[in-house]
């Protein structure tokens, strides 16, 4: 029989050790966030609903931003066993220069929409934790701003071909004398996508005022407060900034771009190069040979085709077939670091985030882009030696197995089904 006593104060103190209170709100919330889908949790409560809502949202019915999140999810790893992994190495090579961790930040466009530190947040986050930044040609903080923010780091820049040429030429040679390393010439926008959450909200560049937005902001002063008493909202690299964002991008993108605009590019860039909006392995096979260092296999985030291929469902066969030639870069749909084991393990050299660091940068600005980074750095880590692997080059397809939710009717492949 078990006995009892009356507790004695002292042990009763003992019990009784509260937690510090931490007077900054900002920290203490952030402190809060376990994984990106707090993030996300907070950035809805803090962002009007048609910022958030552009971040948020996909083209169409989403479909694809669905299914390529849901691609992540259905994966089943596969660990070893008796290996030391006391010490864990997450450093990786990629485009002729380093990164401490297999994952950096994705071009987005907009980005003070979400709050107004914008890119000088995310460069500066990058920065300091080792990994690659990349502005968007949609950014609103300029070519050399975000250099100046991050002057030691590596800072990439995205391209898009617009109608006047010489727009482009002007950003690739702007990219080039500040230093950047990479251009991303991005292939998967001829036009824009339909993004019906946009067309919904009546959102537009800059965001106009309206009975909606107006009672959707008294939540939100803080947003607000930030847009109205910071710099004028606006592109950094266009003149162009009235307009939904489907009349913005419809104006500036040239649907006539070809291999000939590559060729191009490729002559006027002194850096490394890589294509992004990939998604197909005959396209990747293609461009094994014309003077491109990566290939960026995207569906755009879920934001230009609807229903268009799963990103991390191509890489296993792009891998076999054109890894020796190119290296490879996945996005689309990454919300974890086992997300981003998952992808090195079954081929690609090195992931990219866009929602998951604009979840942050909105709960939090520049301190919940470092918790962005701090999760999945952190998330890495511990996966890696659950699976015990101690390096990044240790990850192999038998660490992981992508269950068949999308197998086209009659092409299942029996030993990928588990």
């Amino acid at each position: 029989m078990v006995q009892r006593q009356v507790p004695r104060p002292a042990e009763l103190l003992e019990l009784m050790k509260f937690k510090k209170l931490d007077l900054d709100p900002r920290r203490r919330r952030l402190s809060g966030a376990l994984t990106i889908d707090d993030l996300r949790t907070i950035a809805k409560r803090r962002t009007p609903a048609a910022a958030f809502d552009y971040t948020d949202g996909a083209a169409e019915g989403e479909i694809s931003m669905e299914r390529s999140v849901q691609a992540f999810e259905d994966i089943e790893f596969h660990p070893s066993i008796l290996n030391d992994v006391s010490q864990v190495d997450t450093t990786t090579q990629i485009l002729g220069g380093s990164s401490a961790q297999p994952f950096g930040i994705a071009p987005t466009g907009f980005t003070r929409l979400m709050q107004t530190e914008g890119e000088i947040a995310g460069a500066g986050a990058a920065g300091a934790a080792g990994i690659p930044f990349t502005l968007s040609t949609l950014g609103t903080s300029s070519i050399e701003d975000v250099k100046a923010e991050n002057p030691l780091g590596r800072n990439w820049f995205q391209l898009y071909v617009m109608r006047q040429r010489e727009i482009s030429y002007g950003l690739v040679e702007r990219a080039a004398k500040a230093g950047y390393d990479t251009l991303f010439f991005t292939v998967d926008t001829p036009v824009a996508g339909a993004r019906l959450r946009d067309s919904r909200n009546g959102f537009s560049i800059p965001p106009q005022l309206s009975a909606g937005t107006v009672l959707n902001a008294i939540p939100r002063p803080w947003w607000w407060w930030d847009f109205l008493t910071t710099p004028k909202l606006e592109f950094a690299s266009l003149s162009e900034t009235g307009g939904t964002v489907g009349e913005l991008l419809n104006s500036a993108m040239d649907p006539s771009i070809d291999f000939d605009d590559l060729a191009y590019i490729r002559e006027l860039w002194p850096g490394k190069l890589a294509v992004k909006g990939v998604q197909t392995l005959e396209d990747a096979k293609k461009l094994t040979d014309l003077g491109v260092d990566a290939i960026v296999l995207s569906n755009h985030g879920g934001r230009q085709l609807d229903r268009a291929p799963v990103p991390f469902h191509l890489l296993p066969e792009v891998a076999r077939e054109v890894g020796q030639d190119l290296e490879i870069i996945l996005d689309t749909g990454i919300r974890s670091g086992a997300d981003i084991v998952a992808a090195i393990a079954l081929g690609a050299d090195f992931t990219l985030i866009g929602r998951a660091y604009l979840y942050g940068l909105m709960a939090g600005g520049r301190q919940g882009v470092d918790r962005t980074i701090e999760i999945l750095s952190d998330e890495v880590e511990r996966t890696m030696k659950l699976l015990q692997v101690s390096t990044l080059q240790d990850l192999t397809p038998e660490h992981v197995t992508q269950l068949s939710r999308f197998a086209p009717l009659g092409q299942e492949d029996p030993a990928n089904r588990r």
